[in-house]
């Protein structure tokens, strides 16, 4: 009886698991670049995968005409410093910092080709391909990481992800003065809350049916002692 009773546990830990990583998804609408986490179903134990995928699907773009606000579209991430290591992001609200380098909101260093991207010259173009002029001038080129293997990358928090996969060849392009919007889809969130909550409620009903035909069959042997 203990392993009906694990199992139950099982599927209901697994049901809050889900609702969580939809609840994130919820919560991080508005957040400019983020990417849909997604728990895909394990067909051997009739459960979802414990590990979240990431959609990386684009998100819509708003245009905001500030030249230093740069949006993805295409399986690519901007490359940023953090504390020596370098981390993924999509979201480019990137502005010039007290030691005249481009960094994105948090002040972490965004990298190019030749490491951090120092802007000394107020008005930058820049292209499709990443490539930061000022005039005639040519500054740096925005160092993109395609991924290769969806699964490799994780999210960490703060707009962030690493990665330790293989990098593809980036085929998409960079739009300036513009954002990335999240690619979270409210109504089907909505929709996979609805349902997860209705399965979670379910398991849950089974655990009292359990735990009633346990009680009964204990105080029935009592009655026959």
């Amino acid at each position: 009886m203990s392993n009906i009773v694990s199992a139950i546990s099982r599927y209901l830990s697994n049901d809050v698991e889900a609702l969580n990583v939809v609840s994130q998804n919820v919560a991080n609408m508005g957040t400019a670049g983020y990417r849909t986490e997604r728990l895909k179903p394990d067909f051997k134990t009739g459960m979802l995968d414990a590990t979240p995928t990431l959609d990386l699907t684009d998100g819509s773009l708003n245009v905001t005409r500030n030249s230093l606000d740069l949006a993805i579209q295409g399986k690519g991430f901007f490359v940023v410093d953090v504390g020596g290591q370098q981390m993924l992001t999509r979201d480019g609200q990137f502005h010039i910092d007290a030691d005249q380098q481009l960094v994105d909101a948090s002040g972490h260093p965004v990298m190019g080709q030749s490491g951090p991207i120092t802007l000394t010259q107020p008005g930058v173009h820049i292209n499709a391909a990443g490539e930061i002029t000022s005039g005639k001038d040519s500054i740096d080129t925005l160092r993109i990481v395609a991924v290769g293997t969806p699964s490799a990358l994780r999210e960490t928090g703060g707009g962030l992800y690493s990665y330790a996969g293989a990098e593809a060849d980036f085929d998409g392009s960079i739009h300036q003065g513009a954002l990335e919007k999240s690619n979270v889809d409210a109504s089907t969130e909505m929709v996979r809350m609805m349902e997860l909550t209705r399965h979670a409620q379910s398991v849950q009903r089974a655990i009292a049916a359990y735990d009633e035909a346990m009680q009964a069959g204990i105080n029935h042997i009592g009655d026959n002692s």
